[in-house]
């Protein structure tokens, strides 16, 4: 499938709108802000970003559809869905923590094609066309190698109750049970981070399509496995994500399943 011209368009888009978002976090004031209202202060800034990238979509395709966090869906039937983020790590950004980055994927009848993720303080920029493997600033990447011993896993809390508590029994499993674990803040760059050999894996209850769509075509193109929490593929109606190096997935899974089950963490 040639992208080339879709490349073109959202490359430059997605670069501009992270340059801006760039010069504001380095004159944001973090003093101004409480952290109950820190998504209300950036969402001047999400907006921002986000007409940039829609405004360069709209005038080069406008026949695809797009699902953004900011606007929703546009409504239009289309085989083609663009999901965009126009700024992952909203907190992370208000706080002053560099971890956030600008999310855009592409789906064609269903499936994702393409994907990008640029990360302006980590000067970063991740790339993947299916079929042509994922890229970060240009080099190839492939997903780690590591088994049980030291890996290195992420999660992201949800946003209801259950997922919450689901992902307190995940930690204490995972921690009980010599895993290292992190929570990042930011589901593409966690997403990006085991598509480049970083995290062995991450997972998503609730997972928005718009946070994880550029990320899941990086891990798959990167060698890594992408499922639900029950094991099976992940789809664009997935409620779920999974993404892992693959040799680990099934571990994650079990301990998944231990966590929904409501163990309590010294019964595993």
């Amino acid at each position: 499938m040639d992208l080339k011209q879709e490349q073109q368009v959202i490359g430059p888009a997605v670069k501009e709108a992270g340059d801006i978002l760039f010069k504001q976090f380095a004159t944001f004031d973090r003093h101004n802000i409480k952290l109950k209202n820190a998504r209300e202060i950036v969402t001047e800034f999400d907006l921002l970003s986000e007409q940039i990238i829609l405004s360069a979509i709209k005038k080069n395709f406008p026949d695809h559809g797009i699902l953004s966090e900011e606007q929703g869906a546009n409504d239009k039937t289309s085989d083609w869905l663009w999901a965009i983020d126009p700024l992952d790590g909203t907190t992370n950004f208000a706080m002053h923590n560099p971890l956030w980055c600008i999310s855009a994927g592409l789906f064609y009848k269903r499936e994702i094609v393409l994907s990008l993720i640029y990360a302006p303080l980590l000067q970063e920029s991740y790339q993947a066309i299916r079929g042509q493997g994922a890229w970060l600033n240009g080099q190839k990447l492939q997903v780690s190698d590591l088994s049980i011993s030291k890996t290195l896993n992420s999660f992201c809390w949800g946003r209801e109750e259950r997922e919450v508590k689901t992902m307190l029994n995940y930690f204490a499993y995972q921690k009980t049970h010599g895993f290292g674990l992190r929570h990042l803040g930011t589901a593409a760059i966690e997403l990006a981070f085991v598509a480049a050999g970083r995290l062995e894996s991450f997972i998503v209850p609730g997972a928005k399509l718009w946070d994880v769509a550029a990320g899941v075509l990086l891990v798959q193109e990167a060698g890594g496995r992408i499922t639900d929490f029950f094991g099976q593929d992940w789809t664009i109606d997935s409620l779920d994500l999974v993404a892992s190096n693959g040799l680990i997935h099934e571990q994650i899974l079990t301990a998944i399943k231990h966590s929904r089950d409501g163990q309590a963490s010294n019964n595993y």
